[in-house]
């Protein structure tokens, strides 16, 4: 069974991977691509002025968290020279997890049990930051799920191994600079296959590799469930 099947079949019993109801009315999905004159045209690499960014386009959709991002073109990493093309035999754009856009310090959980893989404090501007990957079985297949973006406060605590009960309160959401230079928001990611990855496992992807990226990286919000994604 492949595992986005997988994960249909078991969608009932994940827990969220944040204290929001992310099919609220709070909610509002951002746009990252060139098709948003107003991020097409801002000077992102201000991480405060994109943070103003943020914050005027939800409450443009009286929202106070954003979601978004999976599989999309985005033109918001041109901001950082860590996604090529120097980096990479092309530039890096298409996005492989969900952004949640929310303020610093919110709690991020365990959606199902869970045994830290591995940890890294991916710190090039433009970055994850404090990173945080589990590992994950249901049935017979084991799969991941990536942290992005969080605080140092907690990640400093955690350790490879450790086991983590559906629920459970990990990490938070972490502030800029420390969180890869970022406005405040989660990145979560789904990988069925990390390779030799620890700590670390790409986020974006060249819109030539999409099919490729795609498959390795199911869409995450068959464990979200929003229904604004």
């Amino acid at each position: 069974m492949s595992l986005p099947a997988l994960l249909l079949r078991h969608q009932a019993e994940f827990g969220p991977v944040l204290p929001v109801d992310l099919s609220g009315p709070a909610v509002a999905r951002l746009d990252f691509t060139a098709n948003n004159p107003l991020v097409a045209a801002a000077d992102l690499r201000d991480t405060a002025a994109f943070e103003r960014l943020v914050h005027a386009l939800l409450a443009a959709q009286h929202a106070t968290v954003g979601v978004g991002g999976y599989l999309e073109n985005r033109v918001i990493y041109r901001r950082s020279p860590h996604f090529g093309p120097g980096a990479a035999p092309q530039a890096r754009s298409l996005h492989l997890g969900v952004d949640v856009w929310l303020p610093a310090g919110a709690p991020v959980l365990a959606p199902l049990p869970a045994t830290i893989h591995s940890l890294a404090d991916n710190a090039n501007f433009g970055d994850y930051g404090p990173t945080v990957i589990l590992q994950h079985a249901l049935e017979d297949t084991t799969f991941y799920s990536l942290y992005g973006h969080l605080s140092r406060r907690e990640w400093q605590h955690l350790r490879p191994g450790q086991r983590l009960e559906k629920g459970a309160a990990f990490a938070t959401v972490g502030p800029y600079p420390e969180n890869g230079d970022w406005p405040p928001h989660l990145h979560f990611q789904l990988i069925a296959d990390l390779g030799s990855y620890a700590g670390d496992f790409p986020g974006v992807a060249p819109p030539a590799e999409r099919a490729a990226w795609a498959a390795r990286c199911p869409d995450p919000n068959l464990v979200l469930q929003s229904s604004w994604l």
